[in-house]
C-alpha cells in the first residue's frame, strides 16, 4: 500500500475516509458529506435522491429497479469532539500514526461509509450486470434525535411501495478485532418519565405531610426485584435501570411535595412496549401512589433470523479474518430499529468500537481496507 504526502496510506477507502473526516458534520449538520458520496454513486449509475426533513440531510441512492434490494446504510453525522485541547490531533484533520487513523467520525462511522462506497465501486466494475438492485441509505440524524433521518426515509419508501430486502449497517460492531462481532438485532429501549405527587411538610410533623419519597421507595424496590424475563437464544434478560431521581426543596427540615424520576428498560423480544408499559402500570397501581407516568419509545427490539444475509456476512468475515463472528444483539440502539420493521433483514458490521464518542477517536487503517473487502464479498454472495 502506498502512502500519501501527509503520511496517510493511499488506499481508495482511506482517501475517501480522510476527505469525509475533514468535513465537521456534527449532528445534524451533514457539512457536505452526502454530496461527496452522491457524486461517486452517480458515476456508478445510482439514482440519488435528497430527502431533507427539518434540519436533517438524508440521501437515498439506488442502482437498478429489480428485486431483491441489498442496501448499505449509515450516517454522516458525528458527535461533538469535546475538549479539543485533550485531543493529540485536530479532531477534523485526519492523522495517521502507528497504523491508526485519528479523527472524529473515523470509527463511528465514516470508515464504514467509505468502505461501502469503494466496495460498491469495485463490485460494479467487476459485475455491472449483477442481479437485483443496490442501494444506500444515509442520514445525518443518527447521533441526534433520530426523528428526521432514517425513520422518515423508511416511511417515505414504504408510502411508495419501495422495499429493502437486506440491509448492512456500517455501525462499529466489532469489539476487539474487526469482524469478531456482528449485530443481528438490538434490544428495545423504553424510557419512563415519572412524577409522584405528595404534600410538602415539616419533617417533625410527618402526619401532616405526604412524603413522595416514602411512597415511591417500596415501588422502586419491587421494580428492582422483578424478573422481567430470562432472555432467549439471542437476547439477554431485560434490564431495568433508574437514571435520575429528584426531590426536595433544598432545606433539611422540609419534606418534598413532588418526586420526579426517569428510568429505562432495555428489553428483549419477549416483550413489546405496550405490554411492558402495562406491566409497569400494574405494579404502580398496586400501591397508594398519586403519580403521572409518560413514556418515550426509542425503538422496539428487532432480530434478523439466520438465513442468506447472516450466512453471507459470516462467510465474508471468515474469509478475511479466519474466524467466524459472534452473532450478537448487544449494545445500544441503532437505526436498524427503523429499517427492520418494514420486513428487512438487518445486520451491522463495522470497525472496532473501543474509541467511539471519545477524545482521540481512531480506526485501524488495515481494518478499513479489510472491511471494504468484506462488503464487496457480501455483494458477491448475495447478488451473483
Amino acid at each position: 500500500m502506498t502512502t500519501s504526502g501527509n503520511n496517510v496510506p493511499a488506499h481508495p477507502s482511506i482517501t475517501l475516509l480522510t476527505e469525509l473526516i475533514r468535513h465537521p458534520s456534527v449532528t445534524p449538520d451533514d457539512a457536505g458529506c452526502q454530496q461527496i458520496l452522491a457524486q461517486r454513486l452517480r458515476r456508478l449509475g445510482f439514482e440519488c435522491e435528497s430527502m431533507p426533513f427539518g434540519e436533517v440531510s438524508n440521501l437515498w441512492a439506488r442502482r437498478g429497479t429489480d428485486a431483491p434490494v441489498l442496501c448499505f446504510a449509515g450516517h454522516t453525522d458525528v458527535v461533538p469532539p469535546g475538549p479539543e485541547e485533550e485531543w493529540t490531533t485536530d479532531p477534523f484533520e485526519p492523522v495517521a500514526r502507528d497504523g491508526l487513523l485519528f479523527g472524529r467520525g473515523s470509527a463511528d462511522m465514516k470508515s464504514g461509509l467509505a468502505a461501502m462506497v469503494v466496495a460498491l465501486e469495485e463490485f460494479i466494475a467487476a459485475h455491472p450486470n449483477h442481479k437485483g438492485s443496490l442501494a444506500m441509505l444515509i442520514t445525518s440524524d443518527e447521533e441526534g434525535h433520530a426523528r428526521d433521518g432514517t425513520l422518515k426515509v423508511v416511511e417515505t419508501l414504504q408510502a411508495r411501495d419501495e422495499h429493502i430486502d437486506w440491509c448492512v449497517l456500517g455501525e462499529p460492531s466489532s469489539q476487539e478485532n474487526l469482524g469478531d462481532v456482528v449485530r443481528i438485532g438490538r434490544r428495545g429501549s423504553l424510557s419512563g418519565m415519572l412524577t409522584v405527587r405528595g404534600v410538602q411538610g415539616h419533617v417533625a410533623y410527618p402526619q401532616l405531610a405526604d412524603n413522595p419519597i416514602a411512597r415511591f421507595a417500596p415501588v422502586l424496590a419491587e421494580m428492582h426485584t422483578v424478573e422481567w424475563d430470562q432472555g432467549n437464544e439471542y437476547f439477554p434478560a431485560t434490564s431495568f435501570q433508574v437514571v435520575d431521581i429528584r426531590a426536595g426543596v433544598g432545606f433539611p427540615n422540609v419534606t418534598p411535595g413532588n418526586l420526579s424520576a426517569r428510568f429505562n428498560f432495555r428489553y428483549s423480544t419477549e416483550w413489546d412496549h405496550e405490554r411492558l408499559s402495562a406491566k409497569v402500570r400494574s405494579i404502580f397501581d398496586s400501591y397508594e401512589l398519586d403519580y403521572e407516568l409518560n413514556w418515550h419509545l426509542s425503538g422496539e427490539p428487532f432480530l434478523t433470523d439466520p438465513g442468506k444475509l447472516t450466512d453471507a456476512v459470516s462467510q465474508a468475515v471468515r474469509e478475511q479474518t479466519g474466524s467466524a463472528p459472534e452473532l450478537s444483539t448487544g449494545g445500544g440502539t441503532s437505526d436498524g430499529r427503523f429499517i427492520s420493521p418494514a420486513g428487512t433483514d438487518v445486520v451491522e458490521l463495522g470497525p472496532v468500537n473501543a474509541s467511539i464518542h471519545k477524545v482521540n477517536e481512531h480506526v485501524r487503517i488495515d481494518d478499513v481496507v479489510a472491511l471494504t473487502a468484506m462488503y464487496r464479498r457480501i455483494m458477491e454472495l448475495m447478488l451473483l
